[in-house]
């Protein structure tokens, strides 16, 4: 590294030390009088001048002092003749934030440029990465899949009570065959029953091509159930059909209030 780049490594290492000890003054030192920074709460159309600057950190310093962590992890320096960016990432938060979520870190952007043979910083960028909405959703999308995986394995295992776990007490069915619909748990079970009573050893039920959309509190899933079981009869049963499955999010667990089963209709003419 230059030695340019070596001053400006020093100045951002000197200048998050300030930040987590509270000292405004340090936290100020090297901020060109008409410095822009664009940081994680608004105003959007960011901060601009070293007054505006300063108001934003009092607060900041103040819950740094109060045990909150300001740390840089990896920090990369390029330098011109007059010039110069840094690029990092910090961790920043309380110990308890930064033990619920070990991989948050604060990213930093910063632009230099040389004044009277000075480097001050012209331009500041922070920001956490917003990944809650994929978090979520990813993480509810695992839970209703994990639903189906579960019915997959309480099917081979004949256990009909692990099978009615994640079936809403009022839910409505529409099954391949019987009646136009069948209502409450207890009528999906009985359905469930006559299907692994139907079956001279282990059933296998899987959704392979599985699609899964969630939103707050509802979810909705649909595939093609592929069914393998051996008869009453001893003739093998390999079948395919159509499922829709609809999901309410009830004390944290997502739970059947519907499903929509169907075969093809064939064309007897």
């Amino acid at each position: 590294m230059s030695d340019d780049g070596d001053l400006i490594r020093t100045m951002i290492e000197r200048w998050a030390e300030a930040v987590h000890e509270g000292d405004l003054d340090g936290v100020l030192a090297d901020r060109a009088a008409d410095i822009v920074m664009f940081d994680v709460p608004p105003p959007h159309q960011g901060v601009r001048g070293i007054d505006e600057y300063t108001k934003t950190w009092p607060g900041f310093l103040e819950w740094q002092t109060n045990g909150a962590v300001f740390e840089i992890e990896s920090l990369e320096v390029f330098a011109g003749d007059a010039v110069a960016f840094a690029h990092a990432l910090l961790r920043c938060g309380t110990p308890d934030e930064l033990a619920r979520n070990p991989e948050s870190r604060l990213r930093l952007t910063l632009g230099l440029r040389k004044e009277d043979g000075r480097w001050v910083v012209a331009h500041e960028h922070h920001s956490f990465a917003d990944t809650s909405g994929d978090q979520d959703a990813g993480a509810e999308e695992r839970a209703v899949r994990a639903v189906h995986a579960h019915w997959s394995d309480r099917t081979a295992a004949g256990d009909l009570d692990g099978l009615m776990e994640s079936v809403s007490p009022d839910v409505v069915s529409y099954e391949h065959a019987g009646p136009l619909q069948y209502v409450g748990r207890d009528e999906v079970r009985e359905v469930c029953r006559r299907g692994l009573a139907a079956s001279s050893g282990p059933v296998s039920m899987a959704t392979p091509d599985l699609t899964v959309h969630v939103g707050d509190d509802l979810a909705v899933s649909w595939g093609l159930d592929h069914v393998r079981a051996e008869g009453l009869d001893g003739v093998p049963v390999d079948s395919w059909s159509r499922a829709t499955r609809v999901f309410a999010k009830s004390d944290g667990a997502w739970m059947l209030i519907h499903q929509h089963l169907s075969f093809p209709a064939v064309d007897g003419g």
